[in-house]
């Protein structure tokens, strides 16, 4: 199992960038594919993006592609989402989840992922 921390989060003008990371903790960070979710006040949880495994197949939710982009460093046990061209729709508290699933290029449910961390907040003002 591992445990997952997200940071980065913050308060940004509309247009503006932020780099969000989750950290986790154990030795089989990359037996796992990561999400990405997010959540506005009042609204279900949403996927954002995934990136298998190994790192080189990323899926992103059709709002946010050509904006964000996710990658990963397993011998960091990292994940990093970079939220490029923000709008204020975008501003919620941002999850990462770990899932033992091996469908890529796809948007999966919050039930798919076993392990999540915190949250961290993303505020846009416009």
């Amino acid at each position: 199992q591992v445990q997952l921390v997200e940071t980065g989060g913050g308060l940004v003008q509309a247009g503006a960038s932020l780099r969000l990371s989750c950290t986790a903790s154990g030795r089989t960070f990359s037996n796992y594919l990561i999400g990405w979710f997010r959540q506005a006040p009042s609204k279900e949880r949403d996927f954002v993006a995934s990136i298998s495994q190994s790192g080189i197949i990323p899926y992103y939710e059709d709002s946010v592609k050509g904006r964000f982009t996710i990658s990963r460093d397993n011998a960091k046990n990292t994940v990093t989402l970079h939220l490029n061209d923000l709008k204020p729709e975008d501003t919620a508290i941002y999850y990462c989840a770990a899932s033992s699933s091996t469908l890529y290029e796809t948007s999966l449910p919050t039930t798919a992922f076993h392990t999540w961390g915190p949250g961290t907040q993303v505020t846009v003002s416009s």
